[in-house]
C-alpha cells in the first residue's frame, strides 16, 4: 500500500451509482473500493480501513447507512471520515439521526466538485 494514496470506500446498494462515483474519484487520483451493502462495507473496512467512507443512507438489509455509521464510529471513532449521501429529506428521522453521526452529509444529486473540497488532495 502506497502511503501517499488516499483510500475511499463508496457504499451504495445501487451498483451503478457506487461505480459511477468510484470512477469519478479514481479519475481524481483516489484509490477507491465499492460495496453494495452495509455488511460488505464492514467486511472491507475490517480488512483495510479507508480514510473515508461515502455511504448511502437508504440501503436494504440489516445494516443500512444509519447502522453502518453507528458501527463504524463504534469501531473506529473519528479515524475514518464519514460522508452520508441521500435523496431523502433532512426531516426524515433516520436521515436526521445519521446526519448527527457523520462528518459531512450531501443531498443527491451530488456535485462531484464537493468531494474535492471534503477529501484531501492526492
Amino acid at each position: 500500500m502506497n502511503p501517499n494514496e488516499v483510500h475511499v470506500l463508496v457504499v451504495d446498494d445501487t451498483p451503478d451509482a457506487a461505480q459511477s462515483l468510484a470512477t469519478l474519484l479514481k479519475l481524481h487520483g483516489y484509490t477507491v473500493q465499492t460495496a453494495n451493502s452495509g455488511e460488505e462495507a464492514l467486511s472491507l473496512v475490517a480488512e483495510a480501513p479507508p480514510l473515508c467512507v461515502i455511504l448511502d443512507i437508504d440501503m436494504p438489509g440489516r445494516v443500512d447507512g444509519l447502522q453502518l455509521s453507528k458501527q463504524l464510529r463504534a469501531l473506529h471513532g473519528t479515524h475514518i471520515v464519514l460522508i452520508a449521501v441521500t435523496g431523502w429529506p433532512e426531516e426524515d428521522p433516520r436521515v436526521a439521526e445519521t446526519f448527527e453521526i457523520v462528518d459531512h452529509y450531501l443531498q443527491k444529486p451530488v456535485n462531484p466538485v464537493v468531494f474535492g473540497k471534503l477529501l484531501p488532495p492526492v
